[in-house]
């Protein structure tokens, strides 16, 4: 298994929604490739992280104000 198909797997992986197989071979290759490894691990625990806390609710003319600056980013794109 290489990088790419590893990173083209990750979402199936991290969901744990691939069969037995395919899954040995993502472990093989992360146990061989750190880099794999560290991607794996931090995603996982940016996810973790998120589905563990509240969401916070901006006030109003806060919110308004970020959806403005972030709209007028992308039109500049």
């Amino acid at each position: 298994m290489t990088c790419t198909e590893f990173l083209a797997l990750l979402d199936d992986e991290l969901d744990q929604a691939m069969a037995a197989e395919l899954r040995a071979q993502i472990e093989t290759h992360m146990r061989k490739c750190e880099h794999c490894e560290v991607v794996f691990n931090t995603t996982l625990k940016t996810i973790e992280f998120y589905r563990s806390h509240e969401i916070y609710e901006l006030p109003d003319d806060l919110r308004e104000r970020l959806h403005t600056a972030i709209m007028a980013k992308c039109k500049k794109c």
